[in-house]
């Protein structure tokens, strides 16, 4: 049986039309995702973010326990920073990124995708040493995001604080209970993601649904937020990074602390970014008319003429040179757009082949996102 969020009732009243999304029943759009993308991009808009996973990691030297553990470095940030971060196996394969906040030293906040929160945990409890708390709040704590240009007006209607820093946040009390404001998001837009206890969820949702409506914004489903993400670059786990797709691979290699003493999977990491992957994650964008979706195969564009034939059977001998990973139809741009996993000889600028539905489209390969970024 799906597991349902705090606020699925207030979904229900929105007449949401929902999905399992990583065990969980999970709105995917209310009035429509190219509406709620819009809304986004042009104004606000709320998700329900939920599902995602809450760990609270307490005890002496928590954050060097943490760092040990994550792929990143913890000691490029301060208290009161957040971070982007991976856990990895030992042959560098991602098992989950995620989200960290240094409190301090003896105090770390976790944020892993839904699917994978209980292997999270059970990562964290079993390296954890003496002393060292690891305490799963998935089900006592919820997460709703507040995201676009007027996502600021939006909170300060109801007076949370907004003047923080792009990957900072901020503790404040709200209707008695404590509320963690983090200026974060998944969408590429200026954006607040707010930790709060379920005791008050329903009421917060409701307090920023209505100040969201007034500054002409919207609910925004999954199906927007997969959108949005898309647009950026964002890489989705299960599909872009995986257990058997490196961050090397995925272009994450700033996220990863080198210089660090260990970690694990550093050694497969570093001997795959010295010999160099043998795939990697590319923004590629149609030419032409078409919707890519995962696991359709990329292929060489080769020496086709533009009058060529774009058939399946056309160059019918060829290998393909990857996979889309992700793919989708982009609301700002009006174009399909994908990440797909592909031979690194095909650089920026290129034209490769997509397979969609038995018919090869040509695509470029370009630099992410495939829209302006403001969220800096």
């Amino acid at each position: 049986m799906l597991q349902r969020t705090p606020l699925y009732d207030r979904h229900v009243a929105l007449a949401a039309k929902t999905a399992d999304f990583g065990g969980w029943e999970m709105p995917i759009e209310y009035s429509g995702t190219v509406a709620e993308h819009t809304a986004v991009r042009e104004a606000v808009g709320i998700f329900d973010v939920s599902h995602m996973g809450k760990i609270a990691i307490h005890g002496p030297d928590a954050a060097a326990f943490v760092n040990s553990v994550v792929v990143n470095d913890l000691d490029r940030i301060g208290d009161g920073q957040a971070q982007y971060s991976l856990l990895c196996n030992d042959d560098g394969g991602v098992i989950d990124d995620l989200l960290v906040y240094r409190w301090n030293d003896d105090a770390v906040y976790v944020v892993p995708n839904a699917a994978n929160s209980a292997t999270v945990v059970q990562a964290f409890t079993q390296a954890a040493p003496a002393g060292i708390t690891v305490d799963d709040q998935q089900l006592t704590h919820g997460i709703i995001a507040v995201q676009g240009p007027q996502s600021a007006a939006a909170l300060g209607d109801l007076g949370f604080p907004t003047d923080i820093d792009y990957m900072a946040f901020t503790m404040c009390e709200w209707h008695g209970a404590p509320i963690t404001v983090c200026r974060s998001g998944y969408t590429g837009e200026l954006g607040y993601e707010l930790i709060a206890p379920n005791a008050v969820l329903a009421d917060l949702w409701e307090g920023l649904l209505a100040a969201v409506e007034s500054r002409g914004g919207a609910a925004a489903g999954l199906g927007a937020r997969d959108t949005l993400r898309t647009e950026m670059g964002y890489p989705l786990h299960g599909q872009d990074i995986s257990p058997i797709i490196t961050p090397v691979e995925a272009g994450l290699g700033w996220a990863i602390g080198w210089d660090k003493d260990s970690f694990p999977g550093k050694g497969a990491l570093v001997a795959q970014r010295e010999a160099g992957p043998g795939r990697r994650l590319r923004a590629i964008r149609a030419k032409e008319r078409a919707i890519p979706r995962a696991h359709m195969q990329v292929f060489a564009a080769g020496s086709r003429t533009d009058d060529a034939s774009r058939d399946a059977a056309d160059a019918a001998d060829a290998q393909p040179i990857g996979e889309v990973t992700s793919g989708t139809f982009s609301p700002t741009l009006k174009q399909g757009i994908a990440l797909a996993l592909i031979d690194p000889s095909a650089s920026v600028g290129e034209e490769v082949l997509v397979d969609v539905r038995g018919k090869r489209v040509p695509f470029v390969v370009q630099k992410a996102p495939f829209v302006p970024s403001h969220v800096r």
